[in-house]
Formats: C-alpha cells, sequence, structure tokens
C-alpha cells in the first residue's frame, strides 16, 4: 500500500496544506460531493482468479476555491499470484479569478508495484480556462502549467525532474441519465514524457447510484528496463455519490 512516508517533502507539503485547509470543512463549505467507485471479479474452479478496482472522491466548492480529493486503486491476483497492484492519490485546488479562468495547484503520487519504479509523484502550478462557454450539455477544461516529478526506483535512489503539463476535461451530457467522459493529460519532463487518457461513459441505475464503463491508458516514453512502456485498464464498475 501507499506509505506516505516516501513522499518527498515538497508534494507531502502539498498534500497537507490542501488537506488541512479551512475550505474542506463540510461545515464551511457551500457544496460537498462524495463518490465511491468499486468493481469486482472472482473465479473459482480450474483458474482461481480475483481482481478489484475501486476509487473514492470528494468535491469541495466554496466561494472562489475549488477543491478535490482523489484516491484509486487496482489490484488483480490469479492461482494466487498477484500480478497487478497499484494504488494513486491526487488532492487540488482551484481558485477563481474570472467566471471562466482559474489557478490551480495540483499534488499527486503513484505506487505502481509492477511499473518498475517504486513511486512517482508530482506537483504542478498551472492557469486553467473553460473553452467551451456556451454549450448547455457540454463542458471542456484546459490547463496548463509546470512544476517537478520525483521518481523513486526499486534499486534505491530518487530521480527528480522539471515538467511542463498540459491537460483537458471533456464532460458531455448525452441525456438526463448518461453521460460520456474525456480526460488527456500530458507531462513532458527533461528525462520522459507521460502521456494519459481516460474515457468513461456513465448510465444511472438508482438516483445515487450509477454504473460506468471506463478505459484508462498510461504511456510513459523512459522506463526501467523489462518494463512495458504502455499500461492500460478496463473497468466496469458501481459508482455511489451521496
Amino acid at each position: 500500500m501507499i506509505d506516505f512516508k516516501r513522499i518527498p517533502p515538497v508534494v507531502s507539503a502539498g498534500f497537507v496544506a490542501l488537506l488541512l485547509s479551512p475550505a474542506t470543512l463540510a461545515q464551511s463549505a457551500n457544496t460537498v460531493t462524495r463518490e465511491v467507485e468499486l468493481g469486482a471479479l472472482f473465479t473459482s474452479g480450474n483458474t482461481d482468479e480475483e481482481s478489484l478496482n475501486f476509487a473514492g472522491a470528494i468535491n469541495i466548492d466554496r466561494e472562489q476555491w475549488d477543491y478535490a480529493f482523489t484516491l484509486d486503486g487496482l489490484y488483480s491476483a490469479s492461482d494466487s499470484r498477484v500480478k497487478g497492484q497499484r494504488f494513486s492519490a491526487m488532492a487540488r485546488a482551484n481558485y477563481e479569478i474570472s467566471e471562466f479562468s482559474f489557478f490551480q495547484t495540483r499534488v499527486s503520487h503513484e505506487d505502481d508495484r509492477f511499473s518498475g519504479f517504486d513511486s512517482q509523484s508530482d506537483v504542478t502550478f498551472s492557469f486553467g480556462t473553460e473553452l467551451l462557454r456556451h454549450r448547455a450539455n457540454m463542458s471542456l477544461t484546459g490547463n496548463a502549467g509546470i512544476g517537478a516529478r520525483y521518481s523513486r526506483l526499486e534499486e534505491g535512489g530518487t530521480q527528480s525532474e522539471p515538467i511542463l503539463r498540459l491537460a483537458t476535461e471533456y464532460l458531455w451530457t448525452l441525456s438526463e441519465s448518461a453521460e460520456f467522459g474525456q480526460d488527456i493529460s500530458v507531462e513532458t519532463g527533461s528525462d520522459s514524457n507521460i502521456y494519459r487518457s481516460l474515457t468513461s461513459i456513465e448510465t444511472d441505475i438508482m438516483e445515487n447510484l450509477s454504473l460506468r464503463f471506463s478505459l484508462k491508458i498510461k504511456h510513459q516514453t523512459e522506463v526501467p528496463i523489462g518494463k512495458d512502456k504502455t499500461d492500460t485498464e478496463t473497468a466496469v464498475t458501481f459508482v455511489m455519490r451521496f
């Protein structure tokens, strides 16, 4: 599991600053949204296999501030042999400077047992804006900023590099009960580049329960010897909001 003691100090400081902000208290927030996502598969017989995909998110909107905290993980094993294990966490704070623009501070940490890295963390500061401003059923947000990435190697030692991060978030409301989402980000560093894509379709089952189909892709241009540069995750999960 994630060992937060090993997160670089500047990244840990970013998490602490966001988590301890007064705006993260429910009683002082205008809007608080919580989300829990879970998907699992268990088989027995000729093949004993189990997989678990889970995620949690909290979004807090308070006047000019918008906060988001997420935690997600993946675990899979076949015949008692672990084949995949990943945990990641992200915290961000947006400060609204106009109706459509904002400044963003973002901190993330990923611990992937089979990536060749012991863990990877990054912190970025960026400017964002709403690009589709007059579409009732669509939204597109883009942001660009700079920061640093910290990669801890399995054999020991830590690499740090400056990065430029570009990201877009697209949401299309297909109907009253269905929506399509597409998030894309590019993190260009001095040593390697990381490209991420998250595609999802979600449909409501009940008032606070929905079914989500998602495809997650991560591509890193430079990885340890013997490791694949591209990872993909396809999932069907239940999502509950409260």
